[in-house]
C-alpha cells in the first residue's frame, strides 16, 4: 500500500530514541520529510543524519519550553515550505505511587507530559496544510492504571480526551487528530521500567503472560501504526484513540 507520504512534512517529537524514533523512520522510509527535535543537541545532530541532510532538520527543545511549538512550525515551513503535521512523543514521567509523588513531580509532569503537549499540538494543527494529521503518544493508561506510575496514569487519560476534542475542533478545516496507546513496547524506557522491579527478565517475562500475543511490541511495529495514522491512507480516521498493545488492554 502506498501511504501518500511522499513529499509530506511531519513534526516528530522525542525523535532521538524510543518511539518517536521509530515512527521517523518509518515516515522517512516512505518518502516523508520530517523536523526532528530532542532535548539534546548530539541526539539531534544524530537523528538527522540518521535519517539524512537532505529529508530533515533539527530543533534542540524541551517539549515544555513556550517557544518550542513555533519553532517547530516555523523550521518546517522555512525548509520544506509546509507542513502536514506531528507525532507528538515526550519522555516518560518519573516513576512514583501516589504517596511517594510529590506536588514538584506532578507539575513537571503536567509541563512535560499534558501542557508541553496540548501546546505543540494546537500549534501544528492551526498550521497544517487541508489534510494533515495530529498524533498524540499515549499509553494504555488511559483506559487502565499502571502500578507505579502515578503521574503517568493521572495525565495520559487527560491528553485522549484532549485530542478528541481536538478532532471535533479541527475537523472542519481538514486536520485529523488521533491518540495511540503504546502497550509493553521494546524500548529503553520499558527495558528501564522493568529493571526497576528488581529483577527485569522476571518481570518481562510477566508482563508477556498477560499480553496475548505472548511478547512485546517491537518499536518498528509502533512505528508502522503511526505513520498509517499520520497518512492520507488513514483520511476517515480521527478522535480515535489506537492502542498498539499486542491486546494488553482488557478493555475495548
Amino acid at each position: 500500500m502506498d501511504l501518500g507520504l511522499t513529499g509530506r512534512v511531519y513534526v516528530v517529537t522525542g525523535a532521538s530514541r524510543g518511539l518517536g524514533w521509530a515512527t521517523a523512520q518509518a515516515l522517512a522510509a516512505e518518502g516523508a520529510r520530517l523536523v526532528v527535535s530532542a532535548r539534546h543537541p548530539d541526539h539531534v545532530r544524530q537523528t538527522v543524519a540518521a535519517v539524512g541532510d537532505d529529508a530533515a532538520a533539527g530543533v534542540v527543545g524541551d517539549n515544555r519550553d513556550p517557544d518550542v511549538a513555533r519553532r517547530l512550525v516555523d523550521t518546517a515551513r522555512d525548509r520544506f515550505g509546509r507542513l502536514d503535521g506531528a507525532l507528538i512523543s515526550v519522555g516518560g514521567p518519573t516513576p512514583g505511587t501516589i504517596a511517594s509523588t510529590t506536588d514538584e513531580a506532578w507539575r513537571d509532569a503536567f509541563e512535560t507530559v499534558f501542557l508541553g503537549a496540548v501546546r505543540i499540538g494546537r500549534t501544528v494543527a492551526e498550521a497544517a496544510t487541508d489534510g494533515g494529521a495530529v498524533a498524540l503518544v499515549l499509553s494504555t493508561s488511559v483506559k487502565s492504571p499502571i502500578a507505579g506510575l502515578s503521574t503517568s496514569n493521572g495525565m495520559r487519560p487527560g491528553l485522549a480526551m484532549v485530542a478528541k476534542q481536538m478532532a471535533n475542533e479541527y475537523g472542519p478545516r481538514g486536520v485529523r487528530v488521533v491518540g495511540l496507546m503504546p502497550g509493553r513496547i521494546a524500548t529503553e524506557r520499558v527495558a528501564n521500567l522493568d529493571a526497576a522491579s528488581g529483577d527485569g527478565d522476571a518481570a518481562r517475562a510477566r508482563w508477556e503472560q498477560m499480553i496475548p500475543l505472548g511478547r512485546y511490541g517491537e518499536p518498528e511495529e509502533f512505528g508502522a501504526v503511526a505513520a498509517f495514522v499520520l497518512s492520507p491512507a488513514a483520511s476517515f480516521v480521527t478522535g480515535s484513540v489506537v492502542a498498539v498493545d499486542g491486546g494488553l488492554l482488557p478493555t475495548l
